[in-house]
């Protein structure tokens, strides 16, 4: 179904409420609603169901009841550009639009909650597939992030004193990288419980939890470089989450799995 006009300068919470009744569900966890170009049968097994289907089931099991809004372009619009355009939390506001924003205003995903459910909204247009995947299991591992038993949480944590007690160099992703090298710039000592070592401890665990729901899915390719996690830490931390949320039947993560 395609979005009207005169719904294009509807906020993600705005557009999100007005189609929360006609959104189609795709399994006890996720529903969608398409305001972009029409799917084919084929667009939606590549966008919705087989990256849905490569959830582990135990990631799967822990989150809540999903809703997947697809639009064409998203938006940023802060305060300077719209009266009352940031939420009270201070952060931009993300509108549905159909014709695409200018760059610095362009966004390619949103996260918010609608009642007791959450809503992920992607723009698709000028969007590639594998950019897609990436981004959906970022919000996905994003909310398991928020859901981690404390024995889950401790055993990461458990594994990132150990690189950086033998000042393993690194990390997975930008965030985490980011957030490394502010701890490490801030402490001297970066292996205590701080503040800074439970911020670099999530956006660790939410890179290399995105990774691995990435990898389940879609055969990548982890780009090396300067700033990669080096191989033999990178496989530590998949193996640890491969025995706390084992993908489905049929599916590999290590080459040995194919086998």
């Amino acid at each position: 179904m395609a979005a009207h006009s005169d719904l294009s300068r509807l906020s993600v919470g705005q557009f999100a409420e007005r189609f929360r009744a006609d959104m189609i569900p795709l399994s006890g966890t996720f529903s969608y609603f398409c305001a972009s170009v029409p799917l084919t049968e084929e667009d939606v097994k590549e966008y919705l169901e087989e990256p849905i289907a490569a959830l582990p089931p135990a990631v799967a099991k822990r989150l809540p009841k999903i809703s997947i809004i697809l639009v064409p372009y998203l938006e940023r619009v802060n305060s300077k550009d719209k009266p009352g355009g940031k939420d009270r939390a201070g952060k931009s506001s993300e509108f549905i639009s159909i014709e695409k924003p200018p760059e610095n205003r362009l966004s390619w995903a949103s996260q918010l909650r609608v009642g007791s459910d959450q809503v992920l909204v992607f723009a698709l247009k000028d969007q590639e597939v594998a950019e897609y995947h990436y981004r959906f299991y970022r919000l996905l591992a994003t909310l398991l992030t928020d859901r981690l038993e404390e024995s889950e949480s401790a055993a990461f944590a458990g594994l990132l004193r150990e690189e950086l007690a033998g000042n393993v160099h690194g990390e997975v992703d930008e965030e985490s990288w980011h957030a490394k090298q502010a701890l490490q710039r801030r402490q001297s000592k970066a292996m205590r419980d701080t503040k800074a070592f439970r911020d670099y401890a999530r956006a660790a665990f939410i890179d290399t939890l995105t990774l691995y729901l990435h990898g389940i899915c879609c055969d990548i390719d982890v780009e090396t470089g300067p700033r990669q996690l080096p191989s033999r830490f990178l496989r530590r931390r998949l193996k640890l989450l491969y025995d706390s949320f084992p993908p489905p039947e049929g599916y590999a993560v290590f080459p040995e799995d194919l086998t």
